[in-house]
């Protein structure tokens, strides 16, 4: 019974409704029991939306340079790294410090051959390099469909997809350069 108020002899109004619970609703499932402004809602934000549009445009704009890209020695054999120092980029560090290479070497010919339709020459310079490729180009037309539909298809959330393919790539880049260095 809620408060008196002295001045009116009338209840006083204390903020808020008080309902008594249904006993059916203490067992039903936790979902059923939250809150309206904690119901999930799975439509992106504009900024999400164009976020994803220049995502795909970027992978775009890889697929692009990977295609420009020359991955191939003068006398026509594919090259297995040290493709990226078309992009004017210098050669890679690790490789003229020890002769060994990093867990990145040959991720950009493994890009530039299999852009250029050679699948077994791409895994062979570097097959995290061709994983990373593949998952970018389903990347694209995903990225563009769940920014026209408003709602991401088969994830509820990108940042979970985004922390899943970052660990990923980083264990397979790692797995292969472990097994690149035991072998050589």
């Amino acid at each position: 019974m809620p408060p008196i108020d002295p001045n009116t002899n009338t209840p006083a109004d204390p903020g808020f409704e008080l309902v008594d619970d249904d006993p059916a609703d203490r067992w039903s499932s936790p979902a059923a029991r939250l809150p309206v402004a904690r119901v999930y809602d799975p439509r992106l934000a504009r900024w999400v939306r164009g976020m994803l549009v220049l995502i795909a445009a970027g992978f775009t704009t890889i697929f692009g340079v990977a295609l420009w890209l020359h991955p191939y020695d003068a006398d026509g054999t594919p090259r297995t790294m040290a493709t990226h120092t078309q992009l004017g980029l210098p050669p890679c560090s690790m490789v003229k410090l020890t002769g060994r290479p990093c867990p990145a070497c040959g991720m950009t010919t493994s890009f530039a051959l299999l852009a250029h339709g050679d699948v077994p020459n791409s895994l062979r310079a570097n097959w995290a390099g061709t994983v990373l490729a593949l998952l970018l180009a389903t990347l694209v037309p995903w990225a563009v469909a769940s920014a026209v539909r408003g709602r991401y298809y088969v994830i509820r959330s990108g940042e979970a997809l985004t922390t899943v393919i970052v660990l990923g790539m980083l264990v397979l880049m790692l797995g292969r350069w472990g097994i690149v260095l035991l072998q050589g």
